[in-house]
């Protein structure tokens, strides 16, 4: 009888050889569903990052954006997906966590045993979240966690501009947003066509991020005044009020008309309401625009290397008059929620991801590319660009097919394809804070490339040097941090880190919310692209009538009571 258990176990072990021969014991790979409320792509992850990830986890990840109705379809067929990354840490988090659909990462000590480096480091942000997520569990943590507070993160309201335009124009003051208007308009004169031949314009939003107002009117009340986004309006960090969107002297209000006044002067890509990131960014490399508050949507995507030669430039231009935004630093994280479905197949698999994106070499990756390959430290643990990093870093739409990349994990040497910006990981959230100190690293630069020796004393352009020499400065964080008023005062306001969470609403009060924020979306479009000014106030009144109509006191009530917690977590914060 030994020797009969004896054969049928060794045929049993040689099986998978004589059945599939040689390379045999190679695992299939396993796809995983990341449902990413963040996510601006759809699909199988492409590139460089697809090859990474196959290679360290044998995975593939499909993405999953967030588009109408995908919330509610995915919470009535009962799975989220197998990672779940969320956009604010509100109603449909705490929603997903009271119905169990979110795994908890104690049980079994599954945490411990898969994520020992986010379990060992993010101490406060996953405790944070235990208290958010109301039922005493952990079931994942914030973006952005800082090990270590500070003053606070880079600026990236920046209100880039096409410099080499405004040297032209002879540095004409700029103070209001009136003033911009009247730049734009000489802007258009000396270069009204891109280099493509097509009509240039001011600016080219998208609609793809309209929340419970239109993103870039209000991202502009918060790039000018400083006051956060919160609900139907803004909160003052400064003293905790809240500003309702339609009251007739909001900021809201004020940067709508800002946006209706370049529309009616030809300024606007007439496409803003339909158009996607994707397309607005194909129109900003190709000088089809001349401003952005956002750096992402400015000085990032458009000073390639062919520009910067050129001569061509944008960076950093504030309006005296702004004071905008700067988000603090905290250990806490913040709103947007890495955590894993809760009937995912693969939790070890999906925990093991999440842990290594949330440690520095996992960060450094997903912002700048594998390591060896785009960077590296030197022998004193600097920071570093390869030759190849530096041109990825300065065109993302740089081509990657044909390189070689030897894995580091797996000593496989592989031949990548497509893009490097399509090649990056496209679930589109950060673990670490790119403004904390490389715990890796010297002990003295950060994740922000900007801060590194390597970079700060690389070869600079002409165009570039002229900025500098203008403004005293050599970075957009230095120029941004030096402004002062006339009192000495720091013309920033700084939104502290604090643990809070969006309270939920009632059945009753959700309808009326969404009835108004479609109202306020669809109307504003229509007044930012009205053709004269009673057009304008036609929109604005019907947008004010349907919201009062749907119950829209009620939501302004709520409002208010999130911006006093909000400012009460604030006070509690600067007592410690």
């Amino acid at each position: 009888m030994k020797k009969v258990v004896a054969l049928i176990l060794c045929l049993v072990l040689a099986l998978p050889a004589f059945a599939l021969g040689e390379g045999a014991a190679e695992e299939p790979v396993i796809r995983l569903d990341v449902y990413s409320q963040l996510a601006n792509f759809s699909g199988l992850q492409l590139g460089w990052g697809a090859t990474l990830l196959k290679d360290m986890f044998n995975v593939e990840i499909n993405i999953i954006p967030e588009q109408d109705g995908t919330y509610a379809t995915r919470m009535e067929a009962g799975s989220l997906g197998d990672i779940v990354v969320w956009g604010a840490n509100g109603e449909d988090y705490k929603n997903a966590v009271a119905k169990g659909m979110l795994l908890d990462w104690e049980q079994f000590d599954m945490g411990s045993k898969y994520a020992p480096y986010i379990m060992e480091n993010y101490t406060a942000a996953l405790e944070s979240n235990r208290r958010i997520s109301g039922d005493g569990k952990i079931h994942g943590f914030g973006f952005n966690v800082a090990f270590s507070t500070g003053s606070h993160q880079s600026f990236f309201y920046t209100w880039d501009t096409r410099w080499d335009l405004y040297k032209q124009l002879g540095y004409p003051e700029v103070n209001d947003l009136d003033d911009l208007v009247d730049l734009f308009t000489k802007m258009k004169e000396i270069c009204p066509t891109d280099e493509i031949g097509n009509e240039t314009y001011a600016l080219s939003a998208w609609p793809d991020w309209d929340g419970n107002m239109v993103m870039y009117v209000k991202a502009l009340g918060t790039a000018f005044y400083g006051y956060d986004e919160l609900g139907f309006g803004h909160y003052n960090p400064e003293n905790g009020e809240f500003l309702s969107c339609l009251d007739d002297d909001s900021v809201y209000m004020e940067c709508l008309r800002f946006f209706n006044k370049l529309n009616r002067a030809g300024l606007l890509d007439p496409n803003s309401s339909s158009n996607t990131y994707d397309k607005m960014s194909e129109k900003l490399k190709n000088g089809g625009t001349f401003w952005s508050i956002f750096n992402y949507a400015g000085s990032m995507a458009y000073n390639t290397k062919e520009h910067l030669e050129a001569g061509k430039y944008m960076y950093s231009l504030v309006p005296n008059d702004a004071t905008p935004i700067v988000y603090g630093l905290g250990s806490t994280g913040g709103s947007r929620i890495w955590s894993i479905g809760n009937y995912t197949q693969y939790p070890e698999k999906c925990l093991e991801i999440l842990n290594w994106l949330a440690t520095p070499e996992g960060a450094m990756t997903g912002w700048y590319g594998p390591r060896g390959l785009t960077w590296d430290y030197d022998e004193n643990r600097n920071m570093y660009f390869t030759e190849l990093g530096k041109k990825t870093s300065a065109d993302s739409s740089y081509n990657m097919a044909g390189i070689e990349w030897t894995s580091p994990y797996t000593g496989k040497t592989y031949t990548l394809s497509d893009t490097y910006n399509n090649g990056s990981i496209q679930i589109n959230n950060t673990t670490l804070s790119k403004d904390m100190v490389n715990p890796e690293g010297n002990g003295i630069e950060t994740f922000n490339k900007d801060t590194w020796a390597s970079v700060v004393t690389a070869e600079s352009y002409p165009i570039q040097e002229d900025w500098r020499e203008y403004n005293h400065a050599v970075l957009a964080d230095e120029y941004m941090e030096a402004r002062e008023d006339e009192y000495g005062d720091k013309k920033y306001v700084v939104m502290p880190d604090i643990p809070y969470s969006e309270s939920e609403k009632s059945s009753d009060l959700s309808l009326k919310w969404n009835n108004c924020k479609k109202a306020i979306v669809d109307y504003s479009w229509r007044a930012v692209n009205a053709k004269a000014e009673a057009e304008f106030n036609f929109h604005v009144s019907e947008m004010k009538r349907l919201c009062e109509q749907y119950g829209y006191a009620d939501c302004v009530e709520w409002c208010k009571q999130e911006a006093a917690q909000m400012w009460e977590l604030t006070q509690q914060l600067a007592g410690e």
